[in-house]
C-alpha cells in the first residue's frame, strides 16, 4: 500500500522559499456555504437535533465561521458545538441531552488524520462504538452535500490567482487544508490554479503542521515558509513549524490578498517581513475571532 503523504516527504526544492496556503475561507469563499448549507442542515439531521435547531446553527456558525475555531477540522468542531450548546442555558430549558460521545472525543485527541478513510477503518475495527459510526455517517453525507451544493463556478478570493501568478517565480506553493483532498483537488483544478502548487493536502494527510513539516522540513530556511490563512489553526500551523504567517481576514478577504500581492510577497521575497510588520498584521486579525459567544456575554 502507497505512503499517501510520499509526495510530501520526497518533495524537493525548486525554488528557495516554501509558501503553504489554506483553501476553504482563505483562497476560496466556500466557507459560509459549505457550512450554513451542508455541514449545519446535516448535524441537525443525523445528531437529532431538530428541538434545538435555531441554537444548534448559531453554535455550529459560531464555532466554525465566527469564533478562534475557524477553520478547524469537521470532528473537533462538532464536539466543540456540543459542548456550547451543553452550557447555554435556553437549550437546557428545553431539556436537551448532548450525545453521549464518549469514543468520538478519545479519537480526536490521539488521531491526527482526522478524515473519512481513518474513520472508516476504525469503525470496522469497533462495530460496537454506535457514535463513531453515527459520526462517519455524518461526515458522509457532509461530503454528499458539498459535491452537490458546492458546484462549479466559485472562483478564488480577488487577487488571489494575482498573487499565486507572483509568486511561482520565487516559491514552492502547498495547498494545506483540513478539507478532504478530493474536494480541494476539484476546486483548485476546476478554477485553473492547481497548476500554481506542487502538492495538495487535506486532512486525510494529516494536520496543517504536519504538512508543513513533511514538506518543508530541512530543506527551507525557516524564515523562507510563511503560512497564508483565515483561522488561528493556520496561525499554530506556521508556528509550529517556526514559520510566518499571513493573516486573510475573515470577511475583509479581498482586502488581505491585495495586501498580500502589493506589499507582502515583496516583504517575504526581500527578508522585511518578520518582525513590526507580521505582529501588526496578525494583531488586527485576532480581533475578527472571539472566543466568547454571544449568549455568553
Amino acid at each position: 500500500m502507497s505512503d499517501p503523504v510520499a509526495v510530501l516527504k520526497n518533495h524537493k526544492p525548486t525554488k528557495d522559499f516554501f509558501i503553504g496556503i489554506d483553501s476553504d475561507g482563505c483562497a476560496f469563499d466556500t466557507m459560509e456555504v459549505k457550512h450554513k448549507e451542508c455541514f449545519i442542515p446535516n448535524i441537525i439531521k443525523f445528531w437529532d437535533l431538530q428541538a434545538i435547531s435555531k441554537f444548534a446553527r448559531e453554535a455550529a456558525e459560531f464555532v466554525n465561521l465566527y469564533s478562534k475555531w475557524r477553520g478547524i477540522n469537521r470532528f473537533p468542531a462538532l464536539v466543540r458545538m456540543f459542548d456550547l450548546l451543553a452550557d447555554w442555558d435556553k437549550v437546557l430549558a428545553r431539556g436537551w441531552k448532548a450525545p453521549e460521545i464518549p469514543n468520538l472525543r478519545r479519537w480526536i485527541t490521539e488521531e491526527t488524520k482526522l478524515g473519512n478513510p481513518v474513520l472508516s477503518a476504525y469503525c470496522e475495527q469497533h462495530p460496537d462504538e454506535p457514535d463513531m459510526h453515527r459520526a462517519l455517517a455524518w461526515s458522509k453525507a457532509v461530503n454528499v452535500s458539498v459535491a452537490d451544493i458546492v458546484k462549479e463556478g466559485l472562483p478564488p478570493f480577488p487577487y488571489v490567482r494575482e498573487s499565486l501568478e507572483k509568486a511561482k517565480s520565487y516559491a514552492d506553493m502547498l495547498v494545506c487544508s483540513q478539507t478532504p483532498t478530493e474536494a480541494l483537488t476539484r476546486e483548485w483544478e476546476e478554477q485553473g490554479v492547481a497548476k500554481y502548487v506542487f502538492a495538495i493536502a487535506g486532512q486525510e494527510l494529516g494536520t496543517k503542521t504536519e504538512h508543513i513539516a513533511l514538506a518543508s522540513e530541512g530543506r527551507y530556511a525557516k524564515e523562507r515558509i510563511l503560512m497564508i490563512g483565515d483561522a488561528p489553526g493556520d496561525r499554530k500551523a506556521a508556528q509550529g513549524n517556526g514559520a510566518l504567517f499571513f493573516p486573510i481576514i475573515p470577511g475583509d478577504e479581498e482586502t488581505s490578498w491585495k495586501q498580500l500581492y502589493e506589499e507582502g510577497l515583496e516583504r517575504f521575497f526581500g527578508g522585511t517581513y518578520a518582525g513590526a510588520y507580521e505582529a501588526a498584521l496578525i494583531k488586527e486579525f485576532e480581533k475578527h475571532l472571539p472566543e466568547i459567544p454571544r449568549w455568553k456575554k
